[in-house]
């Protein structure tokens, strides 16, 4: 006895930790927050849009740039032209040159190259850009060229006139178009900056309240749900917004709601199963006393008691193993299927022997297999998947108080291929559709009142470990059950003939 109760004690243990969830702390959030990521990715890509802007404005800075002087070239050329000879005279050559900053101003005109003016040393020429010949992709390349190597580089840049169709050229230092185009580079980047930090910060703001905030919420709710999944202010609360944060928020609160529900469900079966782990320990010894009882009504000479004893001892070692069952189901494990070859008509037999169906019972019970059909079984564990099945069945068309309602219960058996099928049929009112998707699962399955759920869980779950299927047959009226149970395949099988109840029996010695 004192085993037994250590065993209980055990399982109490074993339940009470399977229900207990461990609190997980809030964690912290890191240095580089999705906050700060999205605000540099955003300086980055501001900069990197920037930067592809800057190229094609250098150049076209450039281009510019070159096209003014030409401009002001063109326009001392024709100063040139069109003076007197009196009026060109060195020191207005000397002027022009240097309010223009080029060495050497040329005009080509009908395939004549004219030299309108020219510094007294001009420098070595090192580079030729021709405007109207050039592409975009060359005037990039050129601009480029001009910031690396411009630095005192002189170079001639040629451009078609407006007037006369002729050729002005100049050729000049590269240096001012190089400063130039440094400090048009560097307010573009003081520029760039000062639009990246003001587009990243709205940006950052925007993601922040739309995005980064919600999912901390979230976060923060998962972490308050799972260390208290049962407080009812713990469940996420929506919202209301219209997009993808707000459905999820919604979905997050259903999922919220289903599994406190669930976990209280658990939690309560836990506490029956503690209750019922606890009243076994005691209904079994009882049990035992009452089995010790009857072995000595057993020694009686009595005929009716010689007849009857046997079904009492039988329905006294099948209430302890019930209570076993229960004991194993509890500890969520099936004791394994001791498989022997049995006489299937004989059991269903003895199924309607427990059923007690005296002759004031309206129910017709009719053991339709055949008496030499041999199912591969533990005998115990078919009998109580039999028992289950028919006890539910009676149990419903004894409900029903018109007498004219047929009322009749069948059990029939057939091969097909290697398995052997069990059919049990009645002629009730059914299992109604919403019971049929539970039918199956502990404490869910019961279609009748005052049913725990349980018998037709544990049916199905002693079928399985037999490597068997159980299932309702859409049929009507009444509710159909099939089941399917492999046939055996080892030798040396011990055949059921001639088995009563008493090799049914599962003994139990133990007394605690």
């Amino acid at each position: 006895m004192d085993d037994e109760r250590q065993k209980d004690k055990q399982q109490d243990g074993l339940i009470a930790a399977d229900l207990k969830l461990d609190s997980v702390p809030f964690a912290q959030p890191p240095a580089l927050g999705l906050s700060s990521k999205l605000l540099l990715l955003t300086i980055l890509f501001v900069m990197i849009s920037e930067i592809l802007i800057f190229v094609p404005s250098i150049s076209k800075f450039r281009v510019d740039w070159l096209t003014r002087k030409l401009e002001l070239a063109e326009v001392a050329a024709l100063i040139y032209t069109r003076s007197s000879s009196d009026l060109m005279d060195a020191e207005l050559e000397s002027e022009l040159l240097e309010r223009l900053d080029v060495q050497t101003l040329a005009l080509r005109t009908e395939g004549q190259r004219r030299l309108l003016a020219m510094v007294d040393m001009p420098g070595q020429i090192e580079r030729d850009d021709d405007i109207r010949a050039m592409t975009p992709g060359e005037s990039i390349l050129a601009a480029f060229d001009t910031l690396m190597f411009g630095e005192g580089r002189t170079i001639r840049v040629t451009d078609q006139t407006r007037e006369n169709g002729g050729i002005i050229e100049l050729v000049f230092d590269e240096t001012p178009l190089r400063q130039a185009m440094l400090s048009f580079s560097v307010n573009i980047l003081l520029l760039s900056l000062v639009i990246s930090v003001i587009t990243a910060g709205l940006v950052y703001l925007s993601l922040r309240a739309l995005l980064v905030r919600p999912i901390v919420r979230l976060m923060r709710n998962m972490a308050n749900f799972t260390s208290n999944p049962e407080d009812a202010n713990a469940v996420m609360q929506p919202s209301g917004r219209k997009d993808e944060i707000g459905m999820t928020e919604a979905q997050l609160s259903n999922m919220e709601m289903i599994l406190a529900k669930t976990l209280q469900k658990q939690r309560r079966l836990a506490d029956l199963g503690l209750a019922v782990s606890k009243i076994n320990h005691d209904l079994r010894n009882i049990l035992a006393s009452a089995q010790l009882f009857s072995d000595r009504l057993s020694m009686l000479e009595d005929p009716t008691v010689q007849r009857v004893v046997p079904k009492i001892m039988g329905a006294l070692d099948r209430a302890v193993d019930y209570s076993s069952a229960v004991m194993s189901y509890g500890k969520a494990q099936e004791a394994p299927p001791e498989k022997r070859l049995l006489t299937l008509h004989q059991v269903c037999d003895e199924v309607a022997d427990f059923l007690d169906l005296n002759e004031n019972c309206r129910v017709e019970y009719l053991n339709h297999v055949p008496e030499t059909f041999e199912v591969y079984a533990d005998p115990g564990q078919l009998f109580r998947v039999l028992m289950n099945l028919c006890r539910n069945a009676v149990q419903v068309m004894q409900n029903d108080v018109e007498g004219a309602v047929v009322c009749r219960l069948e059990l029939s058996a057939r091969k097909a291929g290697n398995e052997a099928v069990i059919e049990v049929s009645d002629t009730g009112p059914g299992v109604p559709e919403i019971a049929r998707e539970t039918l199956f699962k502990p404490f869910q399955g019961s279609v009748r009142k005052g049913g725990t759920g349980l018998g037709l869980a544990i049916s199905a779950e002693i079928v399985r470990a037999h490597g068997g299927t159980i299932r309702l047959l859409d049929r009507s009226p009444g509710a159909h059950f099939e089941i399917r149970l492999p046939e055996g395949t080892k030798p040396g099988l011990t055949t059921g003939k001639g088995a009563g109840t008493d090799r049914l029996r599962t003994p139990d010695t133990e007394t605690s």
